[in-house]
């Protein structure tokens, strides 16, 4: 094994920590706090979504002979850019994202108080649901395609591969849109209270580093369709650091003297013109 076969092996295994990772500052922020308020339900929710459909896109792009098979016919004989760490981070990513939905979802079983943003917003519910009638619209069409299982046919006719491609856009699309949301809570609170910072750089730097990664290994193949024939992982890594500097500008540029940001330690209880906080 090569050196960098050995780098893109330690780049995969310390992103998908850092990715790991920052999955548990909000949540234990969330209970450290015993209040949800200054976040929003829409981006944990759609993130199941997110989750689910990238896992099952990587374990078929890893485990699936016929997948991979369709996946070399299309593109030169080459094999998917999916690693056993991206089907352990994905795994975990919906694991967490349960978790964190549910202390919206059912503040009280967590000694929470109800607070606002609880309830999903229309247009997270309307993408949750189109991405669920556009996959199986796809599936309808692989379904009848008479050379759905064939692997030579891959390069010009509906095949499973395109399934799965399906299901892993619902990932890419969750992910541009899934921290918006927040933003614009933060926006309009002025503040990134009850918002944790952690979770961002942490997310940053595994956005780095994954994007690193899958450079190296289009590299070592001498073929870029590392990087085209697994658009998802490339988009994830770019779009969430977008979204990240958004979020880093926010907390410490535009809102660094807010109320909100150094009050994360627990909720406030207001009585009359006087604030006491809870930790």
């Amino acid at each position: 094994m090569g050196f960098l076969e050995i780098l893109s092996g330690f780049f995969g295994i310390v992103y998908t920590i850092a990715w790991s990772v920052s999955f548990y500052p909000q949540p234990l922020l969330s209970f450290r706090r015993r209040s949800t308020s200054g976040t929003t339900v829409d981006f944990p929710l759609i993130n199941c979504l997110g989750f689910l459909a990238y896992f099952v896109s990587n374990a078929t792009f890893y485990y699936s002979s016929l997948i991979r098979a369709q996946y070399a016919a299309r593109y030169n004989g080459l094999t998917p850019t999916v690693h056993f760490n991206d089907i352990t981070f994905a795994a975990h990513g919906l694991v967490l994202s349960v978790v964190t939905a549910s202390q919206y979802l059912f503040p009280r079983a967590w000694g929470f108080a109800p607070s606002i943003g609880n309830r999903p917003s229309r247009p997270i519910l309307g993408v949750f649901f189109g991405c669920v009638v556009g996959v199986g619209v796809v599936l309808f069409v692989v379904v009848g395609s008479p050379a759905r299982d064939s692997a030579d046919a891959a390069v010009d006719a509906w095949v499973w591969l395109d399934a799965i491609y399906a299901v892993s856009y619902v990932k890419l699309m969750v992910t541009l849109i899934k921290y918006t949301p927040q933003v614009m809570t933060n926006y309009r609170n002025r503040s990134t209270k009850g918002w944790s910072i952690l979770q961002i750089l942490l997310d940053f730097a595994g956005g780095i580093l994954s994007i690193a990664q899958q450079g190296i290994d289009s590299y070592i193949q001498r073929d870029w369709s590392g990087i085209t024939g697994n658009p998802v992982k490339f988009a994830l890594g770019n779009a969430s650091m977008v979204y990240d500097l958004v979020f880093m500008a926010q907390h410490y540029v535009l809102y660094s003297d807010a109320g909100g940001k150094p009050e994360e330690r627990g909720p406030l209880l207001v009585r009359g013109d006087e604030e006491r906080r809870v930790d």
